[in-house]
């Protein structure tokens, strides 16, 4: 989205209503730069998405979530080139706590995997790619997860690595 217009604000969905971790929470401004960028690349808003990041999170962190992000929101795209992946625009104070619901799936897909919830991220992917469980998307989120999993040092509470796994 382009402008914020009333109609398109009240179908958005509260990011407060989704099941998000605070980290996740904040890759929303992330994701809506880079994908910014691919409809208007003349723009470069990958490097307003890597400022994002490295200001949220610090250099050591941020800039490689951007990075594992950026190539999650890239394959996604790929996948739903006939279907183009609705989201808000980054610099709409109106809609920064708002979700489209591409959006929520994107977050909520990247949730499930951190949280190695393979049921729940299947259906995630699968809904957010309709149907098309790309091996792209999938490694790419497997990928990030890995790097970005809940819980110390990016091992879950079992201390066992993530269960999900790319079947082309």
């Amino acid at each position: 989205m382009t402008e914020c217009s009333r109609s398109e604000i009240d179908a958005l969905i509260p990011l407060a209503l989704l099941n998000l971790d605070e980290f996740e929470r904040g890759l929303l401004a992330v994701a809506r730069h880079f994908i910014a960028c691919e409809h208007s690349p003349h723009q470069h808003s990958w490097r307003i998405a890597f400022t994002v990041a490295a200001e949220r999170w610090g250099d050591s962190i941020g800039l490689p979530a951007a990075y594992a992000l950026e190539k999650l929101v890239r394959a996604v795209l790929a996948c739903r080139q006939n279907d183009p992946f609705k989201a808000g625009d980054p610099f709409c104070l109106d809609t920064r706590e708002l979700v489209t619901p591409d959006e929520r799936l994107l977050l909520e897909t990247l949730h499930h995997m951190r949280r190695d919830n393979t049921p729940a991220a299947r259906d995630a992917i699968a809904v957010m790619t309709h149907g098309r469980m790309d091996p792209d998307v999938i490694r790419a989120g497997l990928s990030f997860a890995k790097r970005f999993a809940c819980g110390a040092g990016g091992v879950r509470a079992s201390g066992r690595a993530p269960m999900l796994r790319v079947v082309a």
